[in-house]
This record gives C-alpha cells, structure tokens and sequence, in this order.
C-alpha cells in the first residue's frame, strides 16, 4: 500500500512539470515547447499579469525586457515589455510600434491580446525566420492594461458586463457632495450585476418559453409579464436612482490631449487633457520614444477594426496618401480577422472627442488602429450584426457554453420594489471572448499588429555610386530606398513638423557640397548650404525612395548613414 503511495506521488510530481519536449508534435506557427507556458483561455488580474510579465523577461533576456511606464491612481504598476532583438542594433535607432489595451475596466480581454502578442514574438523567434527578421530591425512597446486599476475592480467586484468603463478616480456624479453611496449592490452576492425584473400587468417582456432564462420582448400587438427595472441596486441615497454614482464613473478615452471637449460637450470628460495620472504616463512614454512609427490599442467589443478621426470637424486631418495606407492596412484586417469590418469612428460609429486613438496621429504623427475585440460572428461564424439578448447569444450559451454564461432568475425582497426576480448574463459573457475563443481572436489580433508593424518604414542604402569630376573633387551618389508602405513621415508629423527632418550623411571624407537630388534625369538638384555633410530630408516616402548626392575631397572609406526618427538608423561603408 505504502509503494502504490509513493507512486503515486511520484508520477504526480512528473505530471506537474514541463510537458517533456519528446512528447509534443508542434503545430504549425505555434511555439513548439515554450519557455514560458500560458493558458490563453482564461483572463488575469494585475498579479497575473505581473507574474507573466516578469516571467516572459526572465526567460528571454535578449529579446524581452522589463519596465513601469509609472503607477496607476492606486499605485499598481504599469508594466511595459520591450520586445525586439537586443543584439541586433539599439531599441531607440529601431521603428517601433506601441501597443496597449483595457483602458476601459470591463474592456478585459485586450490585455491578454497584447500579452499574447509578447509571448509569442519571444517564444516563436527561433522557429520562425519571419519573428526573426522583424524583431532585427523593429521594437515592440507592449503595455498590456492602462487602466489597472479598473481591471481588478471589474473582476473582483461585483459588476455587469458593461460597467464600470472608468479607473478608481472618486467621482460625485450626481453632485450630492458625496461619492459611492449608490453604487452597484451585488444583490444575490454571486459577484454578478445582473438585471431586476418584477411580474406587471402592462410589462413588455416575457421569459422565453424554450429557455426561461431568456427574457424577450413582447410582440408589439400583445401584452407581456414582466417589466425591467434596470441593473441590481438599491437606492441608498434616497434620490429615486440606483447605481448613479460608482466609483470613477468617467471615460479615460475622452482624456487625451487631441480635439478634447469639456464633459457638458463630450460625455465622459474629466477635468482636462492629460488629468488621469495612467494617460499621462501613456504621453511621457510616447513623447520620450519619438522612433514610435506605429500604435494600436485594444476595446471590446463588435469586431471592428477602427482608425480616426473621432469626430468630423477632423476630417481635414487625414489627407489622401495617409488615408490610403490605412485603407490598405485596414482592409488587410479584414481578411486576417473574419467578422471585423474596417471603419472610421466618425462616418460610421459617432463622434468622438479627446480620443487616445486621434492623439496618436493627431498629436505625434503615429499611424494608428483600435480594435474592437470579439464579435458575435464568432459565435457560429456567421451574420455580424446581433444583440446580446437574441437567439443565437442564448443558443451559444447552451450549446458551446452548457449554460454557464446566464444567471438563471431567481425571487429576491428589495426594499424598493418588493418582490422581484434577479438574473441574465454574467459579467464575462457577451462582451469578452469565452475561454475556448480567447486564443483565437488573440493570435489574429496580433497577426493585424504585425501586419501594421511590418509596414513601418524599413530604410537601407540601396546604392553609392561615384563620378570624378577632377580637380580632386568626387561626386558621390547615394539612393536611400523604404521597402515598406508607411514613409518615415506622416502627412499630418509634416504639417506640424512634429519631429525632426530625417538626417542623411556622409561620414568620413571632407564634403565641399550637399544636395537632394530632385529628378536624376534632369539633373535637377537642391543644395543645403549649411552643414551639407548632413543632408535634412523631410521624408522618405513608402515604397519610394530619395537620392542624395555631395562633392567630396577623394576619400578611401567613408560611410553613408541615414538617421530617421521613426525609420532607423541604417548605414554603409563605401
């Protein structure tokens, strides 16, 4: 008895190790045996979004590393991953591409996107040549939630799937003078906000006779049983409301320092651009890290892919060249992420002022996307376009879920409304992915990031080519091409002049003269009479290139280097 014990225990222990890499076949682009194994069907609070942070730089200390952007009004930690090949160049002389999510609390799942994207361009860099050869020459800014504070709440506390929005702040909505004295009341204390119901001779709903869980409105020629009182809660204050006042009841995407309006203009507002402490981390960030080409955040939900601008009176911001990389870019999304429609927020969502999407390209000139993750066409891989309370949601529940995502209705006393019934979805259903469809929607989620990377400006010198002109003076040309879709500077960082000119030099020789050359043909040529050992280009256009030329004294070696903020820096030696 004692050995079938300690055998026992002894392949209990076997078990919980590491899968031994003999036994896994790999899939095809998934890593085969990672260094850091993740369950992607589940979500994590801040701690488990620590822990995997911590443990993705531990174990690929060339390719990943670990910093705080700053604390959250709470004081947890916003954790950044910078994931790129550290020995292949400098982080900051890479384009780098920003991503973050979950700056909406109950917006969960775009921090396990963002995670997932970490995860696998480190575990998946020895495997596949494409991880390879974009992590030698890009850098990823990946900070999973912005919004930390929000996320713990919405998981730990009780809520509905659709509130809280907001972070922590205190907040006195209704200008009592008070703050949280009418929040949610998890009334049947399952860690749900669900809906109240109660029976009325004039309701306009009735249960679903195939699935009493369901509540349905009533045909518009009869009568229902039941009328809907709102979300769980109880009218603490006295006021006639419930659930008016919870804590931080603002939108922290209507913070941010582009087009922003006062709240009484855009719903939602705080007090100013830049006044919740997690956006301003977000801005030091980006404003310290000018080589930022790229940018997406992650929401939920509706399986959109979305780009700026927020509101119509921007419209002029987006001139054409711009707008047709996003449109290539989009469009591309579209076939990566069945079910996701490219939009812009204004045309064909609402107006939207004081965006994190718009100060991205607005304010510092970064070509940006948001996300909105999942949408119902996942659930059997048709129709867009549905509602939480239709057949299909309640059909899926049944059968892909086996009922766990509704709260069956179940009589509760409220001091308010006496006798009632409280249930519906809970609060990890028709907003987030459920568990099975997490991995999925992540990893083509990430390939649309890495297709957006990707098109970042690649620059190399494609060509130095020399011409005696006598008198000890040689002409030297040199052909500096971007293999990529996206030019080293949008239109709206050139109307504004948002960051430096890209510098192009020549070092190593004595330059007598510089000059862009503006037709090759016709010998058409613009000199830069001030420093012309460093050529100033406005910008290297996608999928073009510019030539630049000098007169030098005969030099044996000197090098051509092309200096970009959000292209690189690239050289070579002639």
């Amino acid at each position: 008895m004692n050995k079938l014990i300690i055998c026992f225990f002894l392949f209990a222990g076997i078990a919980a190790q590491a899968q031994d890499a003999n036994g896994v076949f790999r899939a095809a682009g998934s890593p085969e045996n990672p260094k850091v194994s993740i369950t992607w069907n589940r979500y994590y609070n801040h701690d488990g979004i620590t822990e995997i942070c911590k443990k993705i730089a531990a174990a690929h200390p060339d390719l990943a590393k670990l910093e705080s952007i700053g604390k959250s009004y709470q004081g947890r930690e916003m954790w950044l991953l910078t994931i790129t090949d550290f020995k292949k160049g400098k982080p900051e002389e890479k384009p780098a591409f920003y991503l973050d999510g979950n700056i909406h609390s109950n917006e969960i799942q775009g921090a396990e996107m963002a995670l997932y994207t970490a995860w696998y361009l480190t575990e998946t860099f020895k495997d596949i040549t494409y991880i390879k050869e974009l992590l030698a020459d890009r850098v990823f800014y990946i900070v999973p939630t912005i919004n930390p504070d929000g996320r713990d709440n919405f998981m730990k506390a009780p809520n509905s799937p659709h509130s809280p929005r907001s972070g922590m702040v205190p907040i006195d909505n209704d200008r009592d003078g008070k703050v949280n004295e009418d929040g949610f009341d998890d009334l049947d204390k399952d860690g749900n906000i669900t809906q109240m119901i109660r029976k009325s001779a004039t309701g306009r709903f009735k249960k679903d006779p195939n699935d009493p869980r369901r509540l349905m409105r009533a045909k518009n020629d009869e009568l229902g049983e039941y009328e809907v009182l709102g979300n769980e809660g109880i009218d603490s204050d006295g006021d006639g409301r419930v659930n008016e006042d919870g804590e931080g009841y603002y939108d922290p995407n209507r913070d941010w320092g582009w087009k922003w309006q006062p709240n009484p203009i855009q719903n939602g507002a705080y007090k100013y651009p830049f006044s919740l402490p997690e956006n301003r981390n977000v801005r030091n960030f980006v404003m310290a890290h000018p080589n930022i080409a790229g940018a997406q955040s992650f929401h939920n939900n509706g399986g959109m892919i979305l780009r700026g601008p927020g509101a119509e009176e921007d419209a002029s911001t987006y001139n054409a060249e711009d707008s047709r990389i996003y449109d290539a870019i989009g469009k591309k999304g579209e076939l990566l992420i069945p079910g996701y429609r490219y939009m812009i927020v204004y045309k064909d969502l609402y107006s939207v002022f004081g965006g994190e999407l718009d100060w991205f390209y607005g304010g510092r000139g970064i070509y940006t996307f948001t996300n909105e993750l999942f949408t119902s066409y996942m659930y059997f891989n048709n129709k867009a376009s549905r509602e939480d309370g239709d057949d299909e949601t309640y059909e899926f529940n049944n059968d892909l879920l086996f009922g766990d995502a509704v709260v069956p209705w179940k009589e509760y006393d409220h001091p308010q409304y006496g006798k009632i019934e409280v249930g519906g979805v809970k609060k990890n259903f028709t907003r987030a992915d459920p568990g099975f469809l997490l991995e999925s929607d992540a990893h083509r989620n990430m390939s649309f990031v890495i297709y957006h990377a990707y098109h970042m400006p690649k620059l190399s010198v494609e060509n130095i080519s020399e011409k005696n002109l006598g008198n000890g003076l040689t002409e030297v040309t040199a052909v500096i091409k971007n293999e990529r879709m996206m030019p080293t500077h949008a239109s709206q960082d050139l109307k504004f002049k948002i960051e430096r000119p890209d510098y192009i030099s020549l070092q190593g020789a004595t330059v007598v003269a510089g000059m862009i050359v503006e037709n090759g043909d016709l010998n058409i040529t613009r000199e830069q009479k001030v420093n012309p050992a460093v050529l100033e280009v406005k910008s290297i256009p996608g999928l073009g290139a510019v030539t630049v030329r000098w007169i030098i004294k005969p030099a044996k070696n000197y090098t051509v280097k092309v200096d970009s903020r959000k292209g690189g820096v690239v050289s070579k030696q002639k």
